[in-house]
């Protein structure tokens, strides 16, 4: 019995991680859309792009590191990709900072 419910949370997970992913992507490419027709006009909303890719990038990572158990590499992976999303977040507001100078 314990297995079985072990399973079902992981599949829980699954399922609000593909939401998140969708959700995220979704907000991206429309940020992404909304910039690209306007540059000048819309310049503010590059922060949020980065800010979401580096949230998604957290979100990933923290769930990755949850599952990685033992394996050093998962672990290492992991560690890479809350890096990654430090360095997003970092992107995100300096970006934010120039654009409000």
């Amino acid at each position: 019995m314990y297995g079985h419910e072990k399973r079902k949370g992981h599949r829980k997970a699954i399922l609000i991680m593909d939401a998140v992913h969708i959700i995220i992507g979704i907000l991206v490419v429309a940020l992404a859309v909304i910039i690209f027709l306007n540059p000048e006009g819309n310049q503010i909303l590059l922060p949020a792009v980065f800010a979401l890719a580096a949230g998604l990038n957290i979100f990933n990572g923290i769930h990755n590191l949850r599952i990685s158990g033992r394996t050093v590499s998962k672990k290492v992976s992991a560690s890479l990709q809350l890096l990654l999303a430090a360095f997003l977040a970092a992107v995100a507001v300096i970006s934010a900072i120039s654009f409000w100078r």
